[in-house]
This record gives C-alpha cells, sequence and structure tokens, in this order.
C-alpha cells in the first residue's frame, strides 16, 4: 500500500556544508594512557509534555571516565562548547579530540577552542558509528540504567538525575573491558603509578 509514517527525524549528526572535516586520526593509534584521546557525541532524549533535548558528554578513551557532559533543548553548539571548556579546565588538554561530523563539532567555534590548546582533530567517517562505538556504549548504558528506568518528566529532574548517574558511573560501576576497574580508577591508576616512579 506504500503507507509511510510522517515525522521529524532526530538528526544529531547532520553536517554543516560549509564547516571544515577532519580526518579520523584513531585507525592504527593503541589509546595507553588518560588525556591520549578524549571523545564526544550527543543524544537525544525524549521528555513527555516537552519533546526532545539533549544531552552530550566528554569521555576519555583509555578509562571510559565521564569528564563532563550538559544538558540542552536546543541543537546549537553552545552547550556542547561548555562542556568542553568544563572537561580542559578541570583535566587539562588532551592529545587528540574526536568528534563525529555534527554540525555542533564542526562549527568554527568548537573546533577554535580545540585548536586553541594545540589538540588535535580527529572526526568519524560519515555513518561510521563504530568510529566511536565506545561513546554509543555509554548512550545505551546511561538510558538502560537510569532513564528508561527513572522517567524523568522535566529538565531539572533529568540533570539531577544524570548528576547523581555520572558519579555513579565514574566511581562505582564497575567496567569487564577495564578489567572490573571504575573509570575513576583506571583513570587515576596511571597518574598514581607515575607518583609511584
Amino acid at each position: 500500500m506504500h503507507l509511510k509514517a510522517l515525522h521529524a527525524k532526530r538528526m544529531t549528526s547532520v553536517k554543516h556544508p560549509e564547516n571544515p572535516v577532519y580526518p579520523y586520526l584513531l585507525k592504527n593509534i593503541v589509546v595507553r594512557y588518560p588525556n591520549q584521546v578524549w571523545i564526544t557525541d550527543l543524544t537525544y532524549i525524549k521528555l513527555p509534555g516537552i519533546g526532545y533535548v539533549y544531552l552530550v558528554a566528554i569521555m576519555d578513551l583509555y578509562s571510559r571516565k565521564v569528564l563532563s557532559w550538559r544538558v540542552s533543548n536546543s541543537m546549537d553548539s553552545r552547550f556542547c562548547e561548555e562542556a568542553l571548556k568544563e572537561a580542559l579546565k578541570r583535566y587539562g588538554a588532551p592529545a587528540i579530540f574526536n568528534t563525529d561530523q555534527g554540525s555542533q563539532f564542526t562549527s568554527n567555534s568548537f573546533t577554535q577552542i580545540l585548536q586553541d590548546h594545540g589538540i588535535r582533530i580527529s572526526m568519524d567517517g560519515r555513518g561510521r558509528w563504530r568510529d566511536n562505538v565506545h561513546i554509543e556504549r555509554l548512550w545505551r548504558t546511561v538510558k538502560y540504567e537510569d532513564i528508561y528506568l527513572q522517567g524523568y518528566e522535566n529538565v531539572r529532574s533529568l540533570k539531577r538525575g544524570l548528576a547523581s548517574y555520572f558519579v555513579f558511573y565514574n566511581h562505582y560501576r564497575f567496567h569487564q573491558n577495564l578489567d572490573y576497574e571504575t573509570p575513576d580508577q583506571r583513570y587515576r591508576s596511571f597518574q598514581d603509578k607515575d607518583l609511584a616512579s
């Protein structure tokens, strides 16, 4: 019958045609220490009576630690820039920063922050979700372990709940891929080795 549903698509990774795209730098890199590579992405969260809001997180790839995050009801780049500035202020600068080709991350204002800190910019290939699979796994974890269970009804309760969840995620949630350490233990353990030597 050729029936098709008509609805707004949640396109969180749409590239702005005038913004530059950078090459993917992580193909043959072994990540060996914290702050070698940071990754970021954003996802959407549906709230009843409000519609969609957007969550961005910045993660250290070595430890899987969530360094900063923000929630916004618009898709502009400002909340992504705020999250980036917070992570840089609290943890210093990584060697490489990897994103997808979404307009928030290819915008001049976002990439300028990275360039000002001497950070090499890496971007996923078009449609290659595997290039940023670790943060895609974070979204699945956050949604199934917190958002879907809590059923947040407004932005305030969502932010409060996420603040609590990310403390749990970083400090108490063990990860099989980290040899059953928490992200914070893995992030700090490398620094503790430096102090001991």
